[in-house]
């Protein structure tokens, strides 16, 4: 017998075959009818190389050895400039700025090596904020540099003891990625030019880098002991004039795994989701009008319509669902259930209270007004006073259902930040919630942009997900009444929670998160004027 949610998800499947597949099937014929534009940074001219492959190289006894290393096609496996750029258009600058790259391509595909990246450079910086774009290098572009990183020159690069990386592309997009990730002690790559606090979109007065004379002026008559460079003809000069030499070949470029990554990626920020590829870029645009009606039709399903209306409806849209619930104990006591959540995006009270099919109030610390004023449950701020914010929820507990997030915010890596103990203290019937939300197009949740668009990034995703397990009640010789301190209780609810998700636990929090992606606490400060740097 077919099962209701599957009758549910038919619907979902002809919108999806309709909809989704027929954008990509242009996108498709673009392409493949001479607009293949994933090449459009590289360097054309390629020659069969007398260095050996990257593959045989010896990682012993590497310790005292100063390395020259190419970064564009060597250690990133990606052979195109463009994707990186556009995450500067996009995230640094605005939507029209990308737009405006995207429209570029047919030009960037006829022009030679250097025009392409000028021109690049120039769409993607001009009239760019130095602060702007500071922040994208620190909290947007390392993610994709490490789902990108070549698993075998990475390994060479680290085995060597002195790191010294080269680049065409500008210093201020890689700079601190190869020295915060790669232990860089130099890198030499393209200066801009800047007026202000902004950049011109100008090359400073060197130009574009030159690898191999870059080496000769950074070396002098020393030589490096080991150079890494790709199969093209400049770089082949440029690892020449190493004492050893090896090339990585494109066909043999192993991606990096999660699991050795030099450092962890826990915490990143920016909306795009996908590596923005000329021909995915393509899609976004035109996926973009069809998303922002889908957006609101779905906000409207969870402001206005009934709850056991939604469910059905939502997975009409294309939203893929998953509910389970492991909670077979009644409450024993007149008071609400605590509900303690994992926290993925700010939609997570509300599916949660879809699921059980109850209204449920929520606590948070940030909350954009409209955000406020539309949720269909009952929100409530915390003022990050402990005593105040206690007294607080033990009030919300008395009067029903009450959801926390002891996270104290979002984080988009299978990582759970370190929980607050402050829940532990307020009720002994404590429900751990599991949950986990997934996109394809663009992410729900921002730590330096408008957050009062994170609910309309999250739905004008193709097919967002949404997984929820509710764990069993927590033992009540496990919680404070059965004798444990509150931080006991909240490291025991940690682990529970990310061992059912496969997280794992760390001891970083929203201070943490916010330092490194907005260069702030987290807590927003009254503006004093207005600035223009």
């Amino acid at each position: 017998m077919v099962s209701s949610m599957e009758l549910l998800r038919l619907p979902s499947w002809l919108m999806n075959q309709v909809l989704v597949k027929s954008c990509y099937g242009v996108a498709r014929k673009i392409k493949n009818h001479g607009f293949h534009w994933g090449e459009l940074s590289s360097e054309p001219v390629e020659q069969p190389s007398s260095f050996p492959n990257i593959v045989n190289c010896d990682l012993e006894g590497r310790g005292s050895q100063t390395l020259a290393c190419d970064f564009h096609k060597v250690l990133l496996r990606t052979h195109s400039f463009f994707p990186y750029f556009m995450l500067v258009a996009f995230e640094g600058g605005s939507i029209f700025r990308a737009f405006l790259l995207l429209c570029s391509c047919p030009m960037l595909w006829i022009m030679n090596y250097e025009m392409k990246l000028r021109l690049m450079i120039f769409i993607s910086f001009c009239g760019l904020r130095v602060k702007d774009m500071e922040n994208t290098s620190r909290a947007v572009l390392p993610k994709f540099y490490l789902e990108n990183l070549n698993l075998e020159a990475c390994g060479v690069a680290a085995s060597a003891g002195s790191r010294v990386f080269f680049t065409t592309m500008p210093r201020v997009m890689v700079e601190g990625f190869l020295k915060e990730y790669l232990n860089a002690d130099a890198v030499l790559a393209t200066e801009l030019h800047t007026a202000g606090c902004y950049f011109t979109g100008l090359l400073s007065k060197s130009g574009l880098l030159v690898k191999h004379a870059a080496l000769m002026d950074y070396f002098g008559d020393t030589k490096p002991d080991l150079g890494i460079g790709n199969t093209s003809l400049h770089d082949q000069l440029f690892i020449s004039r190493c004492k050893e030499a090896y090339v990585v070949m494109n066909e043999n470029g192993k991606v990096m795994p999660r699991s050795k990554y030099p450092k962890p990626l826990i915490f990143h920020d920016g909306r795009l989701a996908f590596l923005p590829t000329p021909s995915a870029t393509l899609f976004m645009f035109m996926w973009l009008p069809i998303g922002f009606l889908m957006a609101l039709y779905r906000i409207f399903l969870g402001v206005f319509l009934c709850c056991k209306f939604t469910m059905a409806l939502g997975v009409w849209s294309g939203m893929n669902l998953n509910f389970k619930d492991n909670n077979r104990q009644r409450s024993e006591t007149n008071k609400g259930v605590l509900y303690v959540c994992t926290h993925r995006t700010l939609l997570d009270p509300i599916f949660l209270s879809t699921f059980l099919g109850r209204p449920l109030t929520a606590v948070t610390y940030s909350l954009s007004k409209v955000s406020e004023l539309i949720a269909p449950i009952r929100t409530i701020r915390l003022t990050r006073d402990r005593e105040q914010d206690g007294e607080t929820m033990k009030r919300l507990l008395s009067e029903g259902d009450l959801v926390v997030f002891p996270e104290g915010t979002t984080c988009r890596e299978p990582y759970l930040l370190r929980f607050s103990s402050l829940f532990a203290e307020l009720a002994d019937e404590i429900v751990p919630v599991a949950m986990n939300a997934e996109v394809s197009m663009f992410y729900g949740t921002t730590a330096s942009g408008l957050k009062v668009l994170d609910p309309i990034f999250f739905f004008m995703n193709p097919k967002p997900r949404y997984e929820i397990e509710i764990l069993a009640k927590v033992p009540k010789e496990l919680t404070c009444a059965g004798g444990r301190s509150s931080h006991e209780v909240a490291n025991y609810i940690q682990k529970q929670l990310a061992y059912a998700l496969g997280f794992e636990c760390t001891n970083l929090t929203r201070r943490d998160k916010y330092m490194m992606l907005a260069g702030n606490e987290g807590v927003v400060q009254e503006k004093k004027g207005r600035r223009f740097c």
